[in-house]
């Protein structure tokens, strides 16, 4: 996918901080030399300060004027995967009929930015560049906007006018594929039995007496025939695969940042993994759900998780998913390596009765472990890759 930006003005533009810190000085520096020189009959104060006036006045020549350009931001993707190469390009062109004098592109990205030196361009003339934005690291990266930069060698003033708006650039996580080694925790789409009792539902329970109102077409007549008494048929409800995953954002729970990552790429590649099996999903993770309705979208928002000091911790995650996905029929708790085994089976209790229960304890290079107890299972993981060999081994017991 590209994403293309183009902004065409062909006025003045927005003026920012046309006088730079240095050229205030400056200005005010000559003010008070000419008027100290003036009144003490200095002449060296009164050359000095003509001296910073014609500096300020060549400034002020080499920043004014108007430019017209066609201003091209395109970025080859908006979405790439940690490691992966992300370029963009970017063109400008001349629409006057006039040549423009040379100025100074300015790209932000992200935290730094990049600087383009553009030529004097005769009319119709175009200048393109091409760049490349790191991907070392999970972010949502701010490309843009693209700044014109004209002014004075010295620095006295800077005359700068926005041209492009930014753009986004989302650097997802790794995932792991996940297919057929989740299929036995996140359940299949016809549903599994729970211990909560119905009187309309596909999987039978038992039989009860008759009550004024039941539906006749659940009464059992061979039942009530032998008893003498009309009973009515009681079922078991089932439920249509839901899965929770809750996220732990409390700097707290992680070692260090390799956990915290480690731990984004697994509550990722289980949520991709549902959303492509068309799964019911809820992804919780700092102070609100994350989208599921695709798994772009999914991962945009996982490219901008961070890790806090106030974030969600993982005495919280059990609470949040009762409250906020009390339909869940499987509950996957991400953490990190600080909160214990013991801690989070104690957290867990608070997870409604009957929804199976999967904590994942992310610590680097660290076996695989997993300990059951009862529809609870506790797993350490030591990367990514071990993920489906984890949930293979929670599924056999």
């Amino acid at each position: 996918m590209r994403v293309v930006l183009r902004g065409v003005v062909r006025a003045a533009g927005r003026l920012v901080h046309p006088v730079s810190p240095l050229g205030w000085v400056v200005l005010v520096l000559a003010a008070a030399l000419g008027a100290g020189g003036w009144r003490l009959g200095w002449v060296e104060l009164t050359v000095v300060a003509a001296a910073a006036g014609a500096a300020l006045l060549a400034a002020l020549v080499l920043t004014v004027g108007r430019s017209t350009f066609a201003v091209d931001l395109d970025m080859s993707d908006h979405r790439v995967t940690v490691g992966e190469r992300a370029v963009g390009r970017l063109a400008v062109r001349n629409t006057s009929r006039r040549r423009l004098l040379p100025a100074q592109i300015v790209l932000p990205v992200g935290q730094g930015s990049a600087d383009f030196h553009l030529p004097s361009l005769g009319p119709g003339a175009t200048f393109e560049d091409v760049f490349a934005v790191p991907t070392t690291r999970r972010a949502v990266v701010v490309v843009g906007p693209v700044l014109s930069v004209r002014g004075d060698p010295l620095g006295l003033m800077r005359r700068k006018v926005r041209w492009a708006g930014p753009v986004d650039l989302y650097v997802h996580p790794r995932l792991v594929s996940l297919a057929g080694a989740a299929s036995g925790v996140l359940r299949d789409l016809e549903g599994q039995a729970t211990r909560t009792v119905s009187d309309s539902d596909m999987s039978f329970h038992a039989l009860r007496d008759y009550v004024a109102g039941d539906d006749r077409r659940h009464i059992h007549w061979r039942s009530s025939a032998k008893i003498g008494a009309l009973m009515v048929r009681q079922f078991e409800d089932t439920r249509r695969t839901h899965t929770a995953v809750a996220l732990s954002t409390a700097t707290g729970d992680y070692a260090t940042d390799g956990e915290f990552e480690l731990a984004v790429g697994v509550a990722a590649s289980v949520g991709v993994q549902a959303l492509r099996d068309e799964r019911d999903l809820t992804v919780l993770a700092g102070d609100a759900q994350l989208r599921t309705d695709t798994p772009p979208r999914l991962l945009d928002d996982c490219s901008g998780l961070e890790a806090s000091s106030g974030g969600v911790g993982a005495d919280h995650l059990a609470r949040r998913v009762a409250r906020e996905a009390p339909d869940a029929s499987v509950a996957i708790l991400v953490v990190g390596s600080v909160p214990t085994r013991a801690t989070m089976r104690a957290h867990a209790v608070h997870i409604p009765v009957g929804v199976r229960t999967l904590v994942l304890l992310c610590c680097e290079g660290a076996p695989v472990e997993v300990v059951q107890h009862g529809t609870l299972s506790l797993a350490s993981i030591g990367s990514l890759a071990d993920l489906p060999r984890v949930l293979r081994r929670v599924v056999a017991g």
